[in-house]
């Protein structure tokens, strides 16, 4: 099997053979200014998706509901995410970005604006669902920078852009939690439109006018997912093993605010809502791990990453009544969450011809296992408390680790 870099070259010139972007010109690393566009960005379309999460009790008290009866509104959100970037982020192969992502901005905006309005939970659910599948933008931007980046930083320069996606998420819990007590859960989803209008459409303006050649339908990539991940053994891997680690993530992290608020420690939606400042391991950790993976590669980096969310779930059990353990545990599953996806998705670009379609692969693959595991996990604290939510967090990691390890 040819190492890493080797395969990097081939697609390298594959790709400038057939005319993207950087053809007719040797890759350039992407200037600073424009990767930090391209961050924030990212931080303020990613927030979208986690919106929900920190407000679920103020939702709830505003519908008349019980918080765990509202739960499922964070599925939903990253159930649209998946399914937004199985639709548009295969484009990114084949059309105009530019054109795709101020598209996508708009219809965003419009969501999240139609969020802030909504009568009841079912029409909360339908505008989530619509925004989170819109904001598929990190995505599209992503596989852009690997393009432009050198081999030898490559992954450092996706983890810019990863840093720049899970500070928005942080943003989102921490943010989202004081807005919604200062202002009400529908000025959170209101600010929200406005700031991805701003910001999707100034990105928009500064990305590079592409040219691409029509091949096949317009949605043929998806049709070309299966195929994609089954010839390809090093992105299968990467899509189990993100699907495991991100599954056991947002299991606890969706359902860490029906803890916080619960019964157990009480707290308002403001105080659980700044716990997510632990989040922020995410930003320190995606630079240092980009530089790991270019020195050491992928593999190695997710099996660490692997081992220190197994030891973040019993401490989040702890957790339970044990304030000092939940701090400690946010970093770990944290700094474990973003080692194992700057170098799952450095992988996934770089094994095949197709970037935007792989990555695609990849990325859904991750928001499936997640959506899945919060479901369960809404169902499971309903049941049985923090400890249900634990357990499933700790089978998903058991299910993605286990499963890539028994098939070369």
């Amino acid at each position: 099997m040819p190492s890493a870099s080797s395969t990097t070259q081939q697609i390298t010139a594959t790709r400038g053979a057939t005319g993207t972007p950087s053809a007719g010109g040797p890759r350039t690393p992407a200037p600073a200014l424009f990767l930090t566009l391209l961050a924030v960005c990212s931080a303020v379309t990613a927030a979208n998706i986690y919106l929900a999460a920190p407000l679920l009790t103020l939702i709830a008290r505003d519908f008349g509901s019980a918080p765990s009866a509202v739960a499922w509104i964070a599925s939903v959100a990253q159930f649209g995410y998946a399914l937004g970037l199985l639709l548009f982020a295969p484009l990114g192969d084949s059309v105009n970005r530019r054109r795709l992502v101020s598209g996508l901005t708009v219809v965003t905006a419009l969501a999240l604006a139609a969020a802030a309005a909504a009568p009841g939970s079912a029409a909360l659910a339908a505008a989530v669902l619509v925004a989170s599948a819109a904001t598929v933008i990190p995505q599209l931007l992503v596989p852009l920078v690997a393009e432009r980046a050198p081999v030898e930083r490559r992954a450092r320069h996706v983890a810019a852009v990863v840093a720049g996606l899970f500070t928005g998420i942080v943003a989102a819990r921490v943010a989202g939690g004081l807005a919604g007590q200062a202002f009400g859960w529908r000025w959170v989803f209101a600010g929200a439109a406005v700031l991805t209008l701003a910001l999707g459409l100034a990105t928009s303006l500064v990305l590079p006018s592409e040219r691409r050649p029509r091949t096949g339908s317009l949605f043929g990539g998806i049709t070309a997912l299966p195929g994609v991940v089954r010839h390809s053994p090093d992105l299968w891997r990467a899509c189990v093993r993100q699907a495991g680690m991100f599954g056991a993530w947002s299991a606890l992290w969706t359902s860490l605010a029906l803890l916080l608020t619960g019964p157990e420690y009480g707290l308002s939606t403001a105080t659980a809502g700044l716990f997510g400042l632990f989040g922020l391991a995410a930003t320190v950790v995606a630079p240092l791990a980009g530089g790991l993976v270019d020195r050491f590669g992928a593999a190695r980096v997710v099996r660490t990453a692997y081992l220190l969310a197994a030891v973040s779930v019993p401490l989040f059990w702890a957790g339970g009544q044990v304030l000092a353990a939940l701090f400690v545990a946010a970093i770990a599953i944290h700094a474990a969450l973003v080692a194992s996806h700057v170098a799952n998705q450095t992988l996934a670009l770089t094994t095949t011809s197709t970037p935007a379609t792989a990555n695609t692969a990849y990325v859904v693959a991750g928001f499936a296992g997640g959506a899945t595991a919060s479901a369960l996990a809404g169902s499971a604290y309903a049941h049985f408390a923090w400890g249900g939510v634990c357990a499933v967090a700790g089978l998903w990691l058991l299910l993605g680790w286990g499963t890539t390890a028994a098939r070369r």
